[in-house]
């Protein structure tokens, strides 16, 4: 006589469900830990856009093909004062938005680096990005400001 559990004898749906639980609360709990500006909502990207003319936005999660990434943004941050750096949490249900947006919509891994101009965006690059190729983007959609040009 085979010995039955009190849940059916359904042992894959019983695991399926506890790797859901896990995975619901791992990504609940996971957020983008990182010393960029963190976008949270549609209404604080929009807003970003309208009062800021270069931006850079980093949309990923805590993996190990983005944090690279937001590392790198970090570094040239200080470098580039002309230029605002934020991120944005993929898998928050407060940023499915982004999701939709036409010039994410080609971009097939995390991260996706888009780079804004005016409130447009002008460029955009996805998957593993090196700090020298992030550099070059920078340099081309926002050309550097010299000292004189700053009063």
């Amino acid at each position: 006589m085979k010995r039955r559990f009190a849940f059916g004898g359904n042992i894959l749906l019983l695991f399926a469900w506890v790797v859901a639980l896990v995975y619901n609360i791992f990504y609940t709990l996971a957020m983008l830990y990182t010393n960029l500006n963190h976008i949270e909502r549609e209404s604080e990207f929009n807003a970003i856009l309208d009062e800021n003319e270069n931006v850079v936005l980093i949309c990923g999660r805590m993996g190990p093909v983005c944090i690279p990434v937001y590392r790198a943004a970090e570094e040239l941050e200080a470098a580039y004062l002309h230029v605002k750096f934020f991120d944005l949490e993929y898998d928050n249900p407060e940023s499915f938005f982004f999701h939709t947006r036409p010039e994410v919509q080609d971009l097939a891994e995390h991260p996706f680096t888009i780079f804004y101009k005016n409130g447009r965006a002008v460029n955009a690059i996805s998957g593993v990005q090196p700090k020298s190729l992030i550099k070059v983007l920078l340099d081309k959609e926002f050309s550097p400001v010299s000292a004189s040009q700053i009063v």
